[in-house]
């Protein structure tokens, strides 16, 4: 039996971060969303009770440090399934890019090997489990559009935000995202209005979204890789409605209205990035089907 299952990818229309816990974490408050750039995961039932994770992107690893890997050693542990199971990653994500890619993997796992083994787990409870592999996963598990709280794992579903573009580029570097909380100075930074956004998206008041965007970890990032400030630059110039870096970055996007001024944006960066993407929002949730 094999199963053929998405993974969006998602972005921050909002980030903030309040403090630093005392277990370490930093509490976070983002609005987050998922949009049509997907990997794509096929799972299939082995025989012998083991995982096996195959991926053609020499990025991703094929071990316990994969996180659907690591998705499904917990589901075995946790329901004492003796299955085993075949993930293949195809990868259409950005690595390490600020866009939940391997955090929507594992959730994809997750949702897929419920339905595989059998296990009939709700939403809420795999969301539950994900919280353990990653602070994104359990967004993930939900997709559409959310207020996650806590470290990320606690979720508010909100309704999908106004239709528009998202134009995501990404340029060829990695960002450490613990090197990036690291260097973040909570007292010195300009916080988003959570509120705000959140009404916006209720409202589908496309214009008050993109005055609403804003991400407190932008600023480390840039000042870190001078070439994300260079995208973000070009997207405004060439007539982007909004311009925001997407989680720790380095993937900046752009809210665009307009299909002509899409393609304005979408070809003007394809000169500055390789990886560069016009996609829709999704914005409704994963059904546990």
């Amino acid at each position: 039996m094999k199963l053929l299952i998405k993974a969006p990818a998602k972005i921050n229309l909002s980030l903030d971060v309040l403090h630093k816990r005392p277990d370490g974490y930093h509490e976070v408050e983002m609005v987050m969303t998922t949009i049509d750039l997907a990997d794509r995961i096929e799972m299939s039932l082995l025989d012998q009770d083991r995982i096996r994770i195959n991926s053609q992107n020499r990025f991703v690893p094929d071990d316990q440090r994969n996180l659907a890997y690591q998705a499904a050693r917990l589901l075995k542990e946790e329901f004492n399934v003796k299955q085993g199971v075949a993930i293949a990653i195809e990868k259409t994500i950005p690595v390490a890019a600020g866009l939940a890619g391997g955090s929507s993997d594992a959730a994809a796992t997750l949702r897929g090997l419920n339905k595989l083994w059998g296990l009939g787990l709700s939403l809420d409870e795999l969301a539950t489990l994900g919280a353990k592999i990653g602070s994104d996963v359990s967004f993930c598990v939900y997709g559409g559009t959310a207020l996650a709280t806590g470290r990320g794992e606690i979720i508010k579903e909100l309704p999908a935000p106004p239709t528009c573009w998202v134009v995501l580029a990404k340029p060829f570097i990695g960002v450490s995202t613990a090197e990036v909380y690291r260097r973040l100075n909570i007292a010195g930074v300009n916080h988003p209005n959570t509120k705000e956004m959140i009404q916006a998206i209720e409202e589908k008041n496309f214009r008050s979204v993109c005055e609403n965007v804003g991400n407190v970890l932008e600023e480390v990032t840039l000042d870190l890789h001078p070439e994300v400030a260079l995208i973000k630059d070009q997207m405004k110039r060439f007539g982007a409605d909004a311009v925001l870096m997407s989680g720790s970055g380095p993937t900046v996007f752009s809210l665009v209205e307009h299909d002509s001024r899409m393609h304005r944006v979408y070809n003007g960066l394809r000169g500055f990035c390789d990886q560069v993407f016009a996609v829709r929002m999704l914005g409704e949730r994963h059904s546990i089907d």
